[in-house]
């Protein structure tokens, strides 16, 4: 990975004329977001898929449409989130600016924010695949939280949660988001 925040090399294949594979692509992820409310947060979309089973074909790059940080109905997102050391700004967010923090996200109805609790607490209906590629982060939920480390990965399905980084280095993770269908029965 290069020095600049967020970016990221990405090598995509695909198939010539003759159904020969090739490379389609190799170059920095071009869809990369910071957040107006999260100091240090850093978004690249990696690729998205649109339904399952995904289409393999050689269609433009899914990731130039405008952010979501959900996947599409039946589909998937790929991506990389550094998530900067929490400091101050953590404890003066309100709820108007937790609601802000998920509209830069392309989902404000994400944010669960209620008073006491993480400002950035969020709910998905999703199964999220996330493991620490650098640093350390603490997954918080409504009743426990947990501390992560390099290499630590974890199932989040579907349950409230925040992402919160304590130490004073950045925390870089990789995420894979499958639209999901809650049975809570």
């Amino acid at each position: 990975m290069d020095n600049q925040k967020g970016v990221v090399r990405r090598i995509v294949t695909g198939h010539d004329i003759d159904g020969k594979a090739i490379f389609t692509e190799d170059g920095n992820a071009p869809s990369v977001y910071d957040n107006p409310k999260r100091v240090g947060f850093h978004l690249t979309n990696l690729w998205i898929t649109d339904e399952t089973p995904a289409k393999i074909n050689n269609d433009p790059d899914p990731t130039k449409r405008p952010l979501e940080l959900t996947p599409p109905k039946n589909g998937t997102v790929v991506r990389i989130i550094e998530f900067g050391p929490e400091g101050e700004w953590t404890q003066n967010l309100s709820a108007a600016d937790a609601q802000v923090a998920f509209g830069a996200l392309g989902t404000e109805r994400a944010s669960t924010f209620k008073v006491g609790g993480h400002p950035l607490m969020h709910r998905t209906e999703t199964v999220d695949y996330a493991l620490v590629l650098e640093g350390e982060i603490y997954i918080v939920l409504d009743k426990e939280e947990k501390l992560m480390q390099q290499g630590d990965f974890l199932v989040e399905r579907g349950t409230n949660h925040a992402w919160s980084n304590r130490s004073d280095k950045p925390c870089k993770m990789l995420f894979v988001l499958v639209d999901g269908k809650f049975d809570l029965t």
